[in-house]
């Protein structure tokens, strides 16, 4: 399982350094002579890069070139860049934030700002107490945003905005907690307790509440690892996929794939597009998720902490899974078809699975709990890819049932491609029109 990733990431590997050292040999005949190389050289080229890769790796490397050099891919992966640095920056931002206020005290007293401070640490928030000479200044910086909440001695607690009902973030608990304070303070006083009395009113432990059923859990960081993965795992499907789907109806309708077929067989010319383009989209997500794991570390993200980095290793694992699933399903559609505006009712039913698929994981994960038909789907090839992650998040998943859906996909996989082959051999060389279900169990077309 962890080698499968690995040994992909190797093939790609060498497969640039093969192609990066044919382009300098290239680039030095050139330079040294005029005259093109010898048949006899070019035919030991070719016949050395069969022996290294074989007639599969060399259409996978053809793929891999196209993409890397397409415009398309350059963009979608700025964007991607993108996304993923907001991804991990804002939320940090936002909980830092949320975690420290400026309070703004008018008349203060040593007594008031250690209680302010007790108060805040109970809260879960770090606070600092700023002296205010008087009420119109704090009122200026309670506008200016230099201050989060503004005191008048006991009397008063001033806000820029009202807080919500449903606000329960640390500043609000905190607002609210001052308030009832002091507003205790005040009926003691009133009450006429003396010291000793008001201290033991104020120390008064609240009543213990039980429910019959347990409440929502706290999203955890790998939960919310697990919703990342997730997405990233449904956009990158998405995109290679339809590559898939387009490259082959391409081909089909300008009629290269003939040529192609003169030299390599159906077979090999299918599996090398598939593992070409598939290199592509583990490197740019390998890049994406180290990308993301190195700004988590610089920026002090949970991205990198606790079980969070099994959780994006699940989603590579799954992402490659995924795709090795559906893109021979992606490819044999696009042998049936042969025009652009085929490809929305070619693509539509197969990527309802995906859907499917990715919207119960998505509910999965945002009702704090996943439900059994996520534990259902997670065994399923299909569906697999996103819930699975999802129960690595939840911590739901043991060791052996990961391997188990892993082991059933594979399996599947072996299936759905030999079936794809066969397709693909019997309707990528039929032109004039879309493939027929009953021409596909006929002999493949000469």
């Amino acid at each position: 399982m962890k080698a499968f990733p690995i040994v992909i990431a190797a093939f790609v590997l060498a497969v640039i350094i093969r192609l990066l050292r044919v382009r300098k040999k290239r680039r030095s005949a050139s330079q040294s002579s005029v005259q093109s190389p010898s048949p006899a050289a070019s035919r030991a080229t070719r016949l050395w890069d069969r022996r290294l890769f074989g007639d599969t790796g060399i259409v996978a490397g053809r793929e891999i070139r196209e993409r890397l050099r397409g415009r398309v891919f350059r963009v979608v992966t700025v964007i991607l860049f993108g996304v993923v640095a907001a991804a991990v920056i804002i939320p940090t931002l936002h909980g830092r934030a949320a975690q420290n206020a400026k309070v703004g005290v008018v008349a203060d007293s040593t007594a008031l700002n250690r209680a302010l401070e007790q108060l805040a640490s109970s809260a879960g928030l770090t606070v600092r107490i700023v002296s205010e000479p008087d009420l119109a200044q704090a009122r200026t910086g309670l506008d200016s945003g230099r201050l989060d909440l503004v005191l008048e001695g006991t009397k008063k607690v001033l806000l820029q905005k009202p807080l919500s009902i449903t606000d329960t973030s640390p500043k609000a608990r905190y607002v609210r907690e001052v308030s009832l304070d002091l507003g205790a303070y005040h009926a003691y006083a009133r009450a006429g307790l003396t010291s000793g009395q008001a201290a033991i009113v104020a120390g008064a432990q609240p009543l213990p509440v039980e429910s019959l059923q347990p409440g929502k859990p706290r999203k955890t960081t790998s939960e919310s690892t697990a919703l990342l993965g997730i997405i990233l795992i449904f956009v990158v499907l998405n995109q290679y996929l339809t590559w898939t789907l387009m490259g082959v109806m391409e081909e089909k309708a300008s009629r290269v794939v003939e040529v192609l077929l003169a030299t390599v067989r159906p077979i090999q010319l299918l599996a090398g597009k598939v593992a070409g383009i598939g290199a592509v989209a583990l490197a740019q997500a390998v890049a994406l998720v180290a990308f993301a794991l190195v700004l988590g570390k610089a920026v002090g993200s949970n991205l990198v902490h606790g079980t969070a980095p099994v959780v994006v290793a699940a989603a590579l694992v799954w992402l490659v899974l995924g795709y090795g699933f559906y893109s021979w399903v992606y490819a044999a559609a696009g042998s049936l078809g042969e025009r652009q505006d085929q490809i929305q009712s070619l693509a539509l039913p197969l990527s309802l699975p995906l859907l499917f698929g990715y919207i119960v994981s998505l509910i999965g994960v945002s009702s704090g709990s996943p439900s059994m038909l996520v534990k259902v789907l997670a065994y399923l090839p299909p569906t697999a890819p996103f819930a699975m992650p999802t129960l690595v998040g939840f911590n739901q998943a043991t060791w052996w049932q990961f391997l188990l859906s892993v082991a059933l996909c594979i399996l599947c996989t072996v299936a759905v491609a030999a079936v794809a082959a066969r397709i693909y051999r019997s309707a990528v060389l039929r032109t004039g029109g879309r493939v027929r279900l009953r021409q596909l169990m006929g002999p493949p077309a000469r």
